[in-house]
């Protein structure tokens, strides 16, 4: 691809596994990914120490290996880990370097939880999987993309004697493609969300009137009364409306109160780092006034509009 492609600046063949990692006492079970040199430069992923292999050591399928920063740290702790001998399968791999950390990505994985080796030393010494599942590219430039994309699939078909007629069988993807899929999924998570909760407000909302109602009616002559001494049809409706309010926002406040707990408990139990919106927390107190509004107006309108005579006759 590189040679046949002027739009491809960098590629790597990626070769996955996983296994038990040992270091003295300690042990760690991590995923390990088989690449090439160019790989570092297509991740732009520097070193916080040591180096990286070299093009001599994939040609040689040498027994040496880059880590992460979380490998680093359960394996060895303070101690450097730049030469020292791990052991993957039974077989003594040599600690060359540490990737700078970078954290989670935008699924949540750890991305510092790796080991990075010779893709020849992964598939002949590590896997036994004598075969590439796919293959990372750096295009020239963004402008590039297209262009590298097409060049790719150009290069495969003719590799894989693909005839014109003729499907792909392989696909290749941008990170445009991989982010809209990414973006996509998050939209149709937030509509569900939005659904359920919408649902939750709706019951909780009908929960609220029905209450509100009973109110009215257990409190008919004392409506009666109020209105016969001069009270507006507006200062009875002003009352039930702000009950109706009230309610709803005690709710949200022990509901907020609620949310909060329950994720500092999570947090300390799961050791996920957790973060409370301020914005989240006014709009929440701002849904249960609504509620309180939307739902308890029809309430408060009959209790406004009721015949102060049959009111106050009401037993």
């Amino acid at each position: 691809m590189k040679n046949q492609c002027n739009a491809v600046a960098y590629a790597t063949p990626i070769v996955r596994t996983g296994a038990q990692i040992i270091y003295g006492n300690n042990n760690w079970r991590t995923g390990i990914y088989g690449v090439n040199t160019d790989y570092f430069q297509i991740r732009a992923w520097g070193l916080s120490a040591g180096s990286y292999f070299t093009e001599q050591d994939v040609k040689a399928g040498a027994k040496v290996c880059v880590i992460g920063q979380t490998v680093k740290n359960a394996l060895f702790g303070e101690e450097d880990p730049i030469g020292k001998i791990i052991r993957i399968r039974d077989v003594p791999v040599k600690v060359v370097g540490v990737l700078e950390p970078k954290g989670q990505n935008v699924m949540g994985q750890d991305q510092d939880d790796i080991i990075v080796a010779p893709y020849t030393t992964v598939m002949t010494r590590l896997s036994r999987f004598f075969f590439i599942g796919s293959i990372l590219v750096s295009a020239v430039s963004p402008n590039l993309i297209p262009v590298a994309q097409q060049q790719i699939t150009q290069v495969l078909r003719e590799k894989h004697k693909i005839q014109p007629w003729q499907e792909d069988d392989f696909t290749v993807r941008t990170q445009d493609e991989i982010a809209s899929t990414a973006q996509e999924t998050s939209r149709i998570m937030t509509i569900l969300l939005g659904s359920i909760a919408s649902v939750s407000l709706i019951v909780g909302g009908i929960g609220v009137m029905n209450i509100m109602l009973v109110s009215v009616t257990e409190r008919t002559r004392e409506i009666g009364i109020r209105i016969s001494v001069g009270a507006r049809k507006r200062d009875i409706l002003f009352q039930f409306l702000l009950e109706s309010v009230v309610l709803t926002l005690t709710g949200g406040i022990f509901g907020i109160i609620f949310g909060i707990l329950l994720s500092k408990i999570i947090s300390g139990f799961a050791g996920w780092p957790v973060f409370i919106s301020v914005g989240a927390i006014v709009l929440a107190f701002a849904f249960s006034a609504a509620v309180g509004i939307f739902f308890g107006f029809y309430p408060a309108r009959k209790a406004a509009n009721l015949n102060p005579v049959e009111a106050l006759r009401y037993e």
